[in-house]
């Protein structure tokens, strides 16, 4: 099964309106608020931006522990995962829809291309890891779409790792919106939240499986490989 045909571009995370997401990039802001568009969503669950464009942590490199390359980072931002994966003599390539957080990256030295996930990629069925880091599950606001895609991206040995909510029934799919702290909000785009007990079914559904998940400073994490 492919995904590339039919599919239309959708609003992006953080895109249109008066830009937060690429103000934050730029270190205009250091925290984004994203609203949702029901009851169920939250009305205003911060965002640590500062992170994205930081270097990364312990809790991220750990993530990258036993990883094979090459490493395919989806939703890289400014590419602080990419880079890690670099430093550990690791192949790698982030995506992202932002231009900001791509020309960033690429003025850092690190190979980014300014794509959907769902448009054709280099080494289709090659990737020996996929990071979906940062609420990245939520990309088009369907979870066993972007599921089901990302297992077309990896190897047959390769590895998907996830940062789900702390809500371990969480299960979610809503209008989001960011806002930063100086007013300025974007467009709505299709966004998803999803935690590791709907996760195990989406992944059955994609043809892959929980092979282990884990909790480090208040993330939690899930690696899913194929079935």
């Amino acid at each position: 099964m492919t995904l590339l045909s039919g599919r239309t571009q959708s609003p992006t995370f953080g895109a249109g309106g008066t830009e937060p997401y690429a103000a934050a990039l730029q270190n205009e802001s250091a925290v984004l608020y994203l609203h949702g568009s029901t009851a169920q969503s939250p009305t205003a669950a911060p965002m640590d931006a500062g992170r994205w464009s930081a270097g990364a942590d312990a809790t991220d490199l750990d993530v990258l522990t036993g990883a094979a390359g090459p490493v395919l980072d989806i939703g890289c931002g400014p590419g602080r995962m990419v880079r890690a994966a670099m430093d550990l003599g690791l192949s790698a390539l982030g995506v992202d829809v932002s231009p900001t957080a791509v020309r960033i990256a690429t003025a850092a030295g690190l190979t980014v291309l300014n794509r959907s996930v769902f448009a054709s990629m280099p080494l289709e069925g090659g990737w020996g890891t996929a990071l979906l880091l940062d609420g990245n599950i939520g990309i088009g606001g369907d979870a066993g779409a972007l599921l089901a895609r990302c297992a077309e991206l990896l190897a047959e040995d390769g590895a998907l790792v996830v940062e789900v909510s702390q809500e371990p029934d969480r299960d979610h799919a809503f209008e989001g919106t960011l806002e930063d702290g100086q007013g300025r909000r974007s467009g709505a785009f299709p966004w998803a939240e999803i935690g590791i007990v709907p996760l195990r079914a989406r992944a059955e559904k994609a043809g892959l499986r929980v092979d282990q998940d884990w909790i480090r400073d208040g993330r939690w994490f899930a690696r899913l490989v194929r079935r």
